[in-house]
């Protein structure tokens, strides 16, 4: 049986551009309103950043336009990257959270530290992060990131049953924290039930599901005409994917139940903003909401400003 991930409240953030220092990390322990918290996505080396070509910004969904203006924190946000991974190491994350631990003591939030790389990079991964787990009074967990369309030449792995499963098995059999994946969109039934025909038999080895990452392809134009990342296509998330994430929670709920795979969370990621986003997340099996592009907009307090829309009724 694989361990089992604990967030109370049942709000984190995802991996994002807004989780990459731990200035950031720090906030996010401190708020009372997050369970969890999710670093950004890393690899063993770090990621080669380029702000000429990785860049987000943020649009109204309504027009399909991004303003000049920051968006208000009632309105609905759409948010387009191009971004890659983090520029920091995973053993930057790893001696980050080993420093806040030690200095917020009463904190007990699980860490939920993103990786990418090829099997064999992440299956280092998982015992670097064992190795500093001793130095870390959190709980940890592991979310492997094969959900990310911007990387030129190499698709999402989990859009691949073949990849993934390579990925699968590179994990320990018996893994001594919780293991997950993140996947991309999915958008037929072919889809999801290959998903969970690829996790059946490593059920031992993975906890929890994080879906979804962000839609690539997109594109989308500034008040003046001119595209919100020049020259690039990007990685669609906020508002406009919502509906698309919410049901692939629902999908994805119901093949792990039909495959006997119900130990096996879905964290619902994808558009969440407010009470009613977490809501619908909720009531389509997610076991906890994440947030990406709402903490972006609106800053740390959005998950506050959501347990005061559910009344602390998690």
């Amino acid at each position: 049986m694989a361990p089992k991930l604990s967030i109370h409240p049942p709000l984190l953030n995802t991996a994002c551009p807004w989780a990459t220092t731990p200035e950031h990390l720090e906030s996010l322990l401190q708020c009372p309103s997050t369970g969890a918290i999710t670093t950004r996505t890393s690899l063993i080396e770090g990621f080669p950043h380029d702000d000429a070509i990785h860049r987000y910004a943020f649009f109204d969904p309504a027009s399909n336009r991004a303003p000049k203006t920051a968006p208000s924190a009632a309105a609905p946000v759409g948010s387009i990257n191009s971004l890659g991974y983090s520029p920091l190491p995973l053993d930057a994350y790893l001696a980050a959270l080993a420093r806040l631990s030690a200095s917020l003591p009463s904190v007990r939030k699980t860490a939920v530290v993103s990786v990418a790389g090829s099997p064999s990079s992440v299956a280092a991964c998982y015992a670097h992060i064992l190795a500093a787990s001793p130095r870390i009074s959190l709980p940890l967990a592991m979310e492997i990131n094969l959900g990310c369309p911007n990387m030129p030449g190499s698709p999402p792995p989990a859009y691949d049953p073949v990849r993934l499963a390579e990925y699968l098995a590179a994990l320990p059999e018996e893994p001594r924290i919780p293991v997950g994946i993140k996947t991309p969109p999915y958008t037929h039934s072919a889809q999801f039930t290959a998903l969970a025909d690829a996790l059946a038999p490593y059920a031992a080895r993975i906890s929890f599901v994080t879906a979804t990452n962000t839609l690539g392809s997109c594109v989308v134009f500034g008040d003046g005409g001119t595209e919100a990342l020049p020259g690039a296509v990007g990685g669609l998330a906020g508002a406009g994917i919502h509906p698309l994430s919410v049901g692939n929670v629902r999908i994805l709920r119901g093949v792990l139940d039909e495959r006997g795979l119900a130990g096996v969370h879905v964290i619902g990621v994808g558009g969440v903003q407010d009470g009613a986003g977490y809501r619908r997340m909720r009531s389509a099996g997610a076991v906890a909401v994440g947030l990406a592009t709402a903490l972006g907009a609106q800053g740390v307090g959005v998950f506050e400003r959501i347990e005061r829309d559910v009344g602390s009724e998690w």
